[in-house]
């Protein structure tokens, strides 16, 4: 091990190390070319079209921001010269690949070669990430931001050598997180006033300053956005007209339904009953049970469009919530299991060892380090204690509106780091412990 660790170490250029697993990756999306069908792909492809062609949105009364428009400019290049769809995730191949290489460019700084080495290697093998590769949706291009971020902040606050240069790529690249995965965006401006308090009761910390700094370019990073949404629907800082649909779901008051995601699609009577379970493990004839729950909201909410659609959705999730609060506090903890390890899901027979396996020692060591974290909490670095209200923050909104195991997989990169680094740090304690015995 100890030779093999030193050939590695001898290559010095990390580009060259993870160079095996940029072709691994290139293989993967080529043993199973996207059709764009699948899910989320076609929306963000017409996105792209709708910039291409000079605007975003579908104009009032039918407006559509379903998401943001980080990921949709990404892809203008490959929609306006017409390129075959794999190209896109071939693009999300070399995004990852790029991603780990950061990782371990960042880890370098602060913790031994070998646990850098071992950190990086997890996040190139993270199997959760593959699946998402191989498709044309947001998350891989999210993960490649967060490690970007990583990279970039934990060089904004080093002393005297930090970097105001840095602190701008910080708020940029927050920002352009925000357009491409919309919930950070609360993150964003909570972090930003509550930073903005701090530094009117500590003006003289650079930290702070520092901090303030990058959460505001990363609002004016967003501004055009906001002003643009604003435009549309007369809301300040309106981000997505998503959220009052993944809230409403989340509110669900049935005992069979555990807070998950359905398509508007599965609100149907389903006349051809089946006795067998499906190929994606649902109960048969879960529909009638989603027709019985949901069809009366659903005459309220089909009254409207875009916007106000939205606010239909907000209305009855949020009366669902004030009338069973429990239920909801269940559908939370549901959630966060899903989050972790892609279960429960509601009328659905559950097959997850894969995804336990995978984040099950990640999630034990997360719990030592929020240990080792919380009792050392003045020595960890600042721009670490930042990230790590910023990821947390994100996942502590996520787990209120239904989520997937791949809104866990993005952030996963700093989880890492904050392992390694709490880990390095035990050792070091402990050697320095054992030199004084």
């Amino acid at each position: 091990m100890v030779n093999y660790l030193e050939k590695v170490k001898r290559i010095k250029n990390p580009y060259l190390i993870f160079l095996p697993f940029l072709f691994f990756y290139f293989f993967l999306v080529l043993k199973s070319p996207t059709h764009g069908n699948f899910g989320d792909e076609g929306r963000y492809v017409t996105f792209a079209e709708n910039i291409i062609n000079g605007f975003y949105s579908t104009p009032y009364p039918g407006i559509n921001l379903w998401n943001g428009p980080g990921y949709p400019i990404l892809l203008i290049p490959f929609v306006f010269f017409k390129l075959p769809l794999v190209s896109i995730t071939l693009f999300n191949a070399v995004l990852y690949y790029i991603s780990v290489v950061l990782l371990f460019k960042t880890l370098q700084k602060f913790v031994s070669f070998k646990i850098t080495l071992i950190t990086s290697l997890f996040w190139a093998c993270y199997i959760n990430s593959y699946g998402e590769m191989k498709v044309i949706f947001c998350e891989v291009v999210t993960s490649f931001l967060i490690c970007l971020l990583l990279f970039c902040v934990s060089r904004s606050f080093n002393g005297e050598k930090a970097s105001k240069r840095y602190a701008v790529f910080s708020g940029l690249t927050i920002g352009y997180i925000v357009l491409t995965k919309v919930i950070f965006g609360y993150v964003a401006l909570v972090l930003f006033f509550a930073l903005g308090l701090l530094w009117l009761l500590n003006s003289k910390s650079f930290n702070i300053k520092r901090g303030v700094l990058i959460m505001g370019i990363s609002l004016v990073t967003i501004a055009p956005y906001i002003i643009y949404t604003y435009s549309l629907t007369g809301k300040v800082y309106y981000l997505s007209n998503s959220g009052g649909m993944s809230l409403y779901w989340m509110s669900a008051t049935d005992e069979n339904e555990l807070g998950d995601w359905f398509s508007e699609r599965s609100i149907r009577q389903d006349t051809t009953l089946h006795t067998k379970i499906d190929q994606d493990n649902t109960m048969p004839g879960f529909n009638n049970y989603l027709y019985k729950n949901h069809i009366k909201d659903y005459q309220e909410i089909n009254k409207y469009v875009g916007v106000e659609r939205d606010e239909a959705y907000k209305r009855i999730a949020i009366n669902n919530i004030k009338n069973y609060p429990v239920k909801y506090l269940k559908n939370c903890i549901s959630n966060i299991e899903r989050l972790l390890f892609s279960f429960p899901y509601s009328y659905t027979l559950e097959h997850t060892i894969m995804q336990v396996a995978v984040n099950g020692p990640l999630v034990l060591c997360m719990l030592f380090s929020l240990m080792v974290t919380l009792v050392n909490w003045r020595k960890i670095p600042f721009f670490l204690r930042l990230i790590l209200f910023f990821v947390f923050m994100y996942l502590g909104v996520t787990i209120l509106v239904s989520t997937y195991t791949r809104m866990f997989t993005v952030i996963v990169p700093v989880i890492l780091f904050w392992i390694a680094f709490t880990f390095n740090k035990s050792i070091e304690l402990r050697l320095n412990f054992e030199k004084q015995l």
